[in-house]
C-alpha cells in the first residue's frame, strides 16, 4: 500500500544490528496505516497560490478573513545591529544565528532569520514506553522558545507525546537542557515542554511572538527547523490555503480533528515537526505538524487554541477542554443544500458571515457519549446558545468555557430543525494519563483518539504494547481488552484489581476486540508474569514533567497446577500408534531477546526419553536457549509446565523436563532409541505432531547423507555444524518429530534448524541420527560434562587433499579408514579464545585424534567428548604434525545471567559468536535495546561488546556493574565498545534512572531464574 502521508516529525533511530551498520535517524515517521482520506493526499494537496478543489473558506477563524480582510502593513527592515563581541554568550549566540541565516537571498529575510534561530531548538525525545496511539521510540523533532522567563517550548503534541518521555532541547550554539512536559492538547497537535532558564550559560534565547492573525493566503513564510536531522534548516513557502482538512496519519494513529490546517508548498520533511511558521517580522503564524509524501506540501496548524493555552498555563490556571463528543468537518454550501440546508438559513449565515463559504457538519459521535441519541452524521450545526456557528475556533471557545454545563445546539436534519441542550465533557477526562505494565505489557484506559477509530465507547484497556504477556497469546497491539476472567474491564483499576488476583504462571482468560473487527470479540488464555518483568501502576505529574511509578501489588502464591491425566487414541498404523505416548508438543516464550535470536514465541515436537524423571528432547528450533517458559502438551490434551534441563552447545538439541506426577496415570513412556549406522536408501517412518497437536505419519526413505551447510549468522544466533543430516524423498515440511523403523523404533529425529538467509530467517527440516541424543541424555542423567575441540569442519575430496600436499601413505590410510567416502577433514574455522585456536590454522588436514584416524565429524568428536587433552595430528602445509590440545568443557546451560541496563540487554559473550567470528568471549555482549530507551538514543547496539566504561576494562558483567553501579540519574558514561570484527567505537550515554532502572535476571540450579534490583 501506498502511503500518502507522513507525519512531519519522529526520526525513528531504527538501529537493529549485529555487523556494525547501524542505522542513522532518518525519516521513518509513523506512517499511515490506511491511504488518507480524500483532502488529505497529495493529489488533493493545492500547491502555493493554486486554486483549491472545493471553493475555499475566507479564513481559518473569524477574525482572520483572507480575501477582505486587509493585511498588516509590514514595517520596514532595521538595518542589522552591531554583532556582541564574540568573547560573550551573546557574540556566540549571534554568529551561530548568522551563519544559520547565511543561505537566505532576501537580505530582509536574513535580517529576521538571523534574529529568531538561536530561539529554535532540536529536540531529541525518547518516548519510554508504548502509550495510546504511540510506540515507543527515539526521534528528532523541533520546537521553539514562546516563554524565555519560563523556559517554555512549543512544539508538536505528538513530539511532547501522550505517554511517558524523556527529551533534551539543542539549542543552536550547541548547549544542551533537559526537558519536562507541560501539556499535551487532547486533541490539536500542539504541546509544550518547559526547561529551566538557568541552565543555559552562553545563549540568551528570546521569546518568539504567536500571531495566528497573520496567517493569510499569499503570505511568504520561512519554516525554521531541524529538517531531516538538520541542527538548523530554513525553508521557504508561501501560504495557499486556510481551510484545510486535518491530515489523516492512518487508523489507530494520532489523528487531529475539529480543527482547519493551512497549507503551504514547502516540503518538510522527518524531524520538522514543532518547527515555527514566520512571517518576515519573525513572528510566529502557525506550527509545522505534518505533510504529504510524494508532493512538496505541507500543512500547518493555526495558533488560536495554542495561544489560549499558553496564556493560561502562563497565568497558572488549567487549560480547559470541552467536548460534546463529535467530530465536525466544513463542508460548503453546494455540498450543505444537498443535505437538505434550508434556504433561509444559508441566507442568514451568508449575511453574518459573508466570507465564509461552508458550515460545519456533524460526521462522527462517540458511542456511549450523552450526545450519541442527539447528533446523527449528516447534522449541519446551525446555532450554539442561540448564535449562529460557521467555524471551528468559535466552537471550541464556547465548548472550553463551558466544561460540566450544558449548551443549546440547533441543527438541521434533512430540512428539519433539531433543537436539543447537551452536556459539555471535559477532554481530558477521556484523555488516558496512566498506565501498567506487567509481562512487558503496557496497558492504558482506550482513548477518545482510538475509540474514534474503533468507533466504541471510550472504555475498556488498550493494549499499547502487548509485551510478553499478551504476546505470547497472540493478542495484538491495538486490542481491547473488555474482560479479564469474566470481570469487566472498563477502567485501568479494574483491570489492576483483575491481575492483583492472578500469581506468577496462572492462567487467565481475556475477552478483546480488535480495530480490524470491532463488532467481535475473541477469547484467548493469558499466562501472568510476576517473574521476568516489574510490574508498575505510574501516573503523570504534570507538575514535576514526569510519570510517577508504583509496584502494583505482589499478588498470590500460583496455584498449584491441577493434577489431570489423559489417554492416548489407537490411530491403526503401528508406528503411530507405538510413538503417541512418546510424544508432546511443546511450546516455549522467550521474554528477552538473547544470543542474537530475537523471536519470542516456538512450538515443535518433543521426544519423550525418560518417563521416570519427565525429560524430552526437542531441537533448538523449539527451545533455542535457556531464558524462557515451557509448556509440554500430551495428547493434545493435558498441559503442564516445563523447565530447560540442557541446551546442547554443539548441536541441535534441548532437553527440557515436566512433572511427571502432574500428569497422573497418562501412560507416557520412553521412546525407544535404537542408534545403528543409515545409509542412502533405507526406507524410514517419519512421525511428529502438527501445529494442531495432532499425529503425523509419512513413509519415506533416505535420499542422501551429507554435510550440515548453514551460512554465518548475521546476528550471531546458534547455528549447527560438524553434522551429517538426511535428508529425505518426498519430506515432510508440515510437521517435525521423529524418524523411525516399521516397528516404531527412534533411528533419528526429524528436527528443524533455524538459520538466517540474508537478513531472513529461515527453516529447513533434516533428519538426525539419533546416536547424538543417546549421548545427550546419558550425560545429562550422570551430569557429564561435554568435551569439544572447537573447531569447524568441513569435508574434502581425497583428490584435493592430495593437491594441496597430502602424503601418498595418509591419502592411503584416509581411503581405507571409509571406503566408501574417500574424504579428509580439513579446519574451516576455530573458536576464539580456544586452545585450538593458538595451535590449529585454517586449511590444516585432520588427520588423526590420540592416533585414531578419523574422517568423519561424529568420529572427532566421539574421540575427544570425554577428555581433557588430545593429541591432534594434522596435515599442514608438506608434513604431519602432532599437537597438543587442550579441549573446552562445556557445560550445556547456556545463558545464566542476564542484566538490563540503559534500556539494553545485557550478558556474557555467547558461543555462537566465538565459533562462528573467531571473537574470544571477553567483555559484555549487548543482546538487545529497547526503543526509547538511552541504549537507543545513544547507539549501544546489539551485536556488539562494551570493553571500556569511562576507561575501566570491563572484561566481565561483575566488574562492569561495579563500574556503573552508584551513579547519579542523568549522569554519563563513556563506553568504549568493539564490533564482531574488533572495530572500536567510543560512545556516551547518559542514564535514565527513572524510566530505566538497572536490575538482573539469575538462573538457579534447578533451571529457575530470579530477578533482583540492582539500584
Amino acid at each position: 500500500m501506498v502511503r500518502q502521508l507522513r507525519c512531519a516529525s519522529l526520526c525513528l533511530l531504527l538501529a537493529w544490528t549485529y555487523l556494525g551498520n547501524a542505522a542513522p535517524a532518518g525519516d521513518a515517521a509513523p506512517a499511515p496505516a490506511s491511504p488518507a482520506a480524500a483532502g488529505a493526499t497529495p493529489a488533493s494537496s493545492a500547491a502555493a497560490g493554486a486554486t483549491p478543489a472545493s471553493p475555499a473558506a475566507a479564513g481559518a477563524t473569524p477574525a482572520s478573513s483572507a480575501a477582505a480582510v486587509p493585511q498588516p502593513p509590514v514595517p520596514a527592515i532595521p538595518p542589522p545591529s552591531r554583532l556582541p563581541p564574540l568573547g560573550t554568550p551573546e557574540g556566540q549566540g549571534a554568529v551561530a544565528a548568522e551563519q544559520a541565516a547565511a543561505g537566505e537571498e532576501n537580505p530582509d529575510w536574513a535580517v529576521t532569520l538571523q534574529r529568531i534561530a538561536s530561539s529554535v531548538v532540536s529536540i531529541d525525545v525518547d518516548q519510554t514506553r508504548a502509550f495510546d496511539t504511540e510506540w515507543n521510540n527515539s526521534a528528532q523533532a523541533t520546537g521553539f522558545v514562546v516563554d524565555a522567563e519560563r523556559g517554555l517550548i512549543l512544539t508538536n503534541r505528538h513530539v511532547v507525546t501522550p505517554g511517558p518521555v524523556t527529551a533534551e532541547a539543542t539549542f543552536l550554539n550547541r548547549e544542551e537542557v533537559q526537558l519536562y512536559p507541560v501539556y499535551r492538547d487532547p486533541v490539536h497537535d500542539f504541546g509544550l515542554y518547559r526547561y529551566d532558564p538557568q541552565k543555559l550559560r552562553f545563549i540568551k534565547p528570546r521569546a518568539l511572538a504567536l500571531y495566528p492573525e497573520g496567517a493569510q493566503i499569499g503570505r511568504e513564510i520561512r519554516v525554521v527547523g531541524n529538517n531531516a536531522g538538520e541542527q538548523l534548516s530554513i525553508l521557504a513557502g508561501t501560504l495557499a490555503r486556510l481551510d484545510r482538512d486535518a491530515p489523516e496519519y492512518g487508523v489507530t494513529k494520532y489523528n487531529d480533528f475539529n480543527t482547519f490546517y493551512l497549507q503551504a508548498a514547502s516540503g518538510t520533511s522527518g524531524g520538522s515537526s514543532g518547527s515555527p511558521v514566520i512571517d518576515i517580522r519573525g513572528r510566529v503564524v502557525a506550527l509545522n505538524a505534518g505533510g504529504a509524501n510524494g508532493a512538496a506540501s505541507s500543512f500547518y496548524l493555526p495558533l488560536g487554541r495554542v495561544r489560549r493555552a499558553l496564556n493560561l498555563i502562563q497565568q497558572g490556571k488549567p487549560v480547559v477542554r470541552g467536548t460534546l463528543y463529535t467530530v465536525f468537518n466544513y463542508m460548503p454550501y453546494d455540498e450543505l443544500e444537498r443535505l437538505g440546508l434550508d434556504a433561509g438559513t444559508e441566507a442568514a449565515v451568508r449575511k453574518d458571515f459573508p466570507r465564509y463559504t461552508g458550515m460545519l457538519v456533524v460526521t462522527e459521535v462517540l458511542p456511549g457519549s450523552p450526545s450519541e441519541k442527539v447528533l446523527q452524521p449528516g447534522d449541519i450545526l446551525v446555532r450554539l446558545n442561540g448564535h449562529y456557528v460557521a467555524q471551528f475556533e468559535p466552537l471550541e471557545d464556547v465548548l472550553d468555557s463551558s466544561v460540566g454545563g450544558e449548551v443549546e445546539v440547533e441543527l438541521e436534519r434533512g430540512g428539519k430543525l433539531v433543537s436539543a441542550k447537551l452536556p459539555v465533557g471535559d477532554l481530558h477526562a477521556i484523555t488516558p494519563s496512566a498506565y501498567a505494565e506487567f509481562g512487558d505489557a503496557v496497558v492504558n484506559t482506550l482513548s477518545y483518539q482510538q475509540a474514534r477509530h474503533f468507533n466504541v465507547p471510550a472504555h475498556g484497556i488498550y493494549i499499547a504494547n502487548p509485551g510478553y504477556v499478551f504476546g505470547a497469546a497472540a493478542i495484538p497491539r491495538g486490542a481491547v481488552v473488555l474482560t479479564l476472567n469474566g470481570g469487566r474491564t472498563d477502567t485501568l483499576q479494574q483491570f489492576e484489581a483483575g491481575i492483583a488476583q492472578l500469581g506468577d504462571g496462572d492462567r487467565a482468560t481475556v475477552r478483546f476486540l480488535t480495530i480490524d473487527d470491532p463488532n467481535n470479540t475473541e477469547l484467548r488464555v493469558v499466562r501472568m508474569d510476576r517473574q521476568w518483568f516489574p510490574a508498575h501502576h505510574c501516573d503523570r505529574d504534570d507538575p514535576r514533567g514526569l510519570w510517577d511509578c508504583r509496584d502494583l501489588p505482589a499478588g498470590p502464591a500460583p496455584k498449584p497446577v491441577p493434577v489431570s491425566a489423559t489417554a492416548f487414541p489407537h490411530f491403526g498404523d503401528p508406528r503411530m500408534d507405538a510413538l503417541a505416548p512418546s510424544l508432546a508438543m511443546v511450546t516455549f516464550d522467550m521474554p528477552y531477546s538473547v544470543s542474537g535470536i530475537t523471536e519470542r514465541n516456538y512450538h515443535g515436537t518433543g521426544l519423550i526419553v525418560d518417563a521416570e524423571r519427565g525429560l524430552v528432547v526437542v531441537d533448538r528450533n523449539t527451545v533455542p536457549v535457556s531464558v524462557g517458559d515451557v509448556t509440554v502438551t500430551f495428547a493434545g490434551t493435558v498441559q503442564v509446565p516445563g523447565r530447560v534441563v540442557y541446551v546442547h552447545p554443539l548441536h541441535n538439541y534441548a532437553v527440557v523436563a515436566y512433572d511427571p506426577r502432574l500428569i497422573g496415570n497418562t501412560p507416557v513412556r520412553a521412546a525407544k532409541l535404537t542408534p545403528r549406522e543409515l545409509a542412502p536408501g533405507d526406507p524410514l517412518w517419519a512421525v511428529g505432531l502438527g501445529t494442531d497437536s495432532q499425529m503425523r505419519s509419512r513413509s519415506t526413505q533416505i535420499a542422501s547423507i551429507e554435510p550440515l551447510e548453514l551460512p554465518l549468522s548475521r546476528t550471531m544466533r546458534f547455528r549447527d555444524s560438524n553434522l551429517e543430516t538426511m535428508q529425505l524423498v518426498n519430506p515432510p515440511t508440515e510437521f517435525d518429530g521423529v524418524l523411525a523403523d516399521k516397528s516404531g523404533n527412534v533411528l533419528g529425529t526429524w528436527s528443524s534448524f533455524a538459520y538466517e538467509n540474508g537478513r531472513e530467517l529461515a527453516q529447513d527440516t533434516r533428519g538426525v541420527p539419533i546416536d547424538l541424543v543417546a549421548d545427550m541424555i546419558d550425560r545429562v542423567r550422570k551430569q557429564r560434562p561435554l568435551h569439544s575441540l572447537d573447531v569447524e569442519l568441513g569435508v574434502l575430496p581425497l583428490a584435493s587433499a592430495r593437491q594441496i600436499g597430502l602424503s601418498e601413505a595418509w591419502t592411503q590410510r584416509l581411503a581405507q579408514h571409509t571406503p566408501t567416502r574417500r574424504q579428509a577433514l580439513t579446519v574451516v574455522r576455530l573458536v576464539g579464545g580456544s586452545a585450538a585456536a593458538e595451535r590449529l590454522q585454517q586449511g590444516d588436514l585432520l588427520l588423526a585424534i590420540d592416533g585414531t584416524v578419523v574422517t568423519r565429524f561424529r568420529e572427532v568428536e566421539r574421540e575427544v567428548a570425554d577428555k581433557a587433552h588430545v593429541k591432534v595430528t594434522v596435515w599442514r602445509g608438506q608434513s604431519e604434525q602432532t599437537l597438543d590440545i587442550t579441549t573446552t568443557e562445556l557445560p550445556g546451560t547456556d545463558v545464566t545471567r542476564l542484566v538490563e541496563w540503559g534500556g539494553a540487554t545485557l550478558q556474557a559473550p555467547h558461543r555462537a559468536m566465538s565459533v562462528q567470528r573467531g571473537v574470544e568471549p571477553v567483555g559484555v555482549y549487548v543482546a538487545y535495546f529497547a526503543y526509547g530507551s538511552p541504549a537507543t538514543r545513544y547507539g549501544l547496539y546489539p551485536g556488539r561488546r562494551i570493553m571500556e566504561v569511562d576507561g575501566v576494562p570491563t572484561p566481565d558483567l561483575d566488574t562492569f556493574l561495579k563500574t556503573v553501579t552508584g551513579r547519579p540519574n542523568r549522569s554519563s558514561v563513556r563506553l568504549k565498545t568493539i564490533t564482531w570484527n574488533n572495530a572500536p567505537e567510543v560512545i556516551t550515554l547518559k542514564l535514565d534512572k527513572h524510566y530505566w532502572p538497572a536490575y538482573e535476571l539469575t538462573r538457579g540450579a534447578d533451571g529457575s531464574w530470579t530477578r533482583r534490583d540492582l539500584e
